[in-house]
């Protein structure tokens, strides 16, 4: 895959500085100018300012020119206008709303870290002590990496024709309700796009060594303040992660995952069309109704009708 990885996502929101103490408190580094970092992938979100919460600019990494000179080939086959820039092409996809940015980049390194031992039936590993969850430093809590992000078209199929013909997106699972999972990246998805009456961005997920890590870094989040607090802890069944979603000031939910399913063989994999429960999750608490309709929706579209 000439694509391997997300670099930097731009939100609109109407308070950056407001937005930007979630992101900290989150466990993002604060890199100066309204930016922040993760881990393993340096400089991934930026915060500017807008009259309602959107998505403004997605960043995507590709390894050299000729990758580039196929994007913008694609593109234009399409009927997609797009850019050249030097080491990169833009171009904007207009059902989401959103500039697109293939840029050449260095593919992500993630150190393996030593992950908790479990202990189960017949297979004890961790033996005569207690398990390493217990005592973990907050290191533990920073997200490793901006993993996806699930966004709002106005239009999904021609969205999905964007960035799946054009950009070079994999399709890795849809459902019947019209939500389409895409990959750039080894990982089951880093893009998801929903039909929805107005643009906005559903939800960003950032990823945690393990699944204790999402426990503790989402229970020390709530601890702060009990209405960030939106749905968790579960499993999906569409990527197989635990998920734990969180809403920032504006309204954009934030996920902690881990374990992903990861595709490194596009040849061994089957893509499914899925619907019911299996189409949202494997298991968790019931999910609130704000997951499918969020509760500033109808505030949403009345600000983007009256611009």
């Amino acid at each position: 895959m000439a694509l391997h990885r997300l670099t930097t996502l731009t939100l609109g929101v109407p308070d950056p500085a407001a937005v930007g103490e979630y992101y900290e408190d989150f466990g993002l580094t604060a890199l100066g100018g309204g930016s922040y970092g993760t881990v393993n992938g340096g400089e991934q979100l930026r915060l500017v300012q807008a009259d309602r919460r959107r998505a403004v600019a997605l960043g995507i990494a590709c390894d050299d020119a000729d990758d580039l000179d196929r994007v913008a080939h694609d593109l234009g086959a399409l009927g997609f206008e797009s850019r050249r820039d030097g080491d990169a092409v833009e171009s904007v996809d207009a059902g989401t709303g959103i500039q697109v940015r293939v840029e050449i980049a260095a593919r992500l390194v993630e150190p393996p870290e030593t992950a908790v031992t479990y202990n189960g039936p017949g297979d004890v590993r961790r033996r005569n002590l207690r398990s390493e969850s217990l005592d973990r430093d907050e290191s533990v809590l920073r997200p490793r990496k901006l993993g996806h992000v699930v966004l709002s078209s106005l239009d999904a199929e021609r969205s999905h024709a964007f960035f799946v013909r054009g950009v070079g997106f994999k399709v890795s699972d849809t459902t019947k309700e019209g939500l389409a999972f895409l990959r750039c990246s080894p990982d089951h998805h880093n893009l998801a796009i929903r039909q929805a009456p107005v643009q906005f961005v559903h939800h960003t997920s950032w990823q945690l060594p393990d699944v204790d890590a999402v426990g503790m870094a989402a229970m020390q989040m709530i601890a702060q303040d009990q209405e960030r607090h939106v749905w968790g802890l579960g499993r999906h069944y569409l990527g197989s992660n635990y998920f734990w979603y969180l809403r920032d000031p504006a309204g954009n939910f934030s996920e902690y995952y881990s374990d992903m399913d990861v595709i490194l063989d596009d040849a061994e994999w089957e893509a499914g069309l899925w619907e019911g429960t299996k189409s949202f999750y494997s298991w968790g608490p019931p999910p609130p109704r704000q997951m499918r309709e969020p509760e500033d929706l109808a505030a949403l579209m009345m600000g983007a009708h009256s611009r």
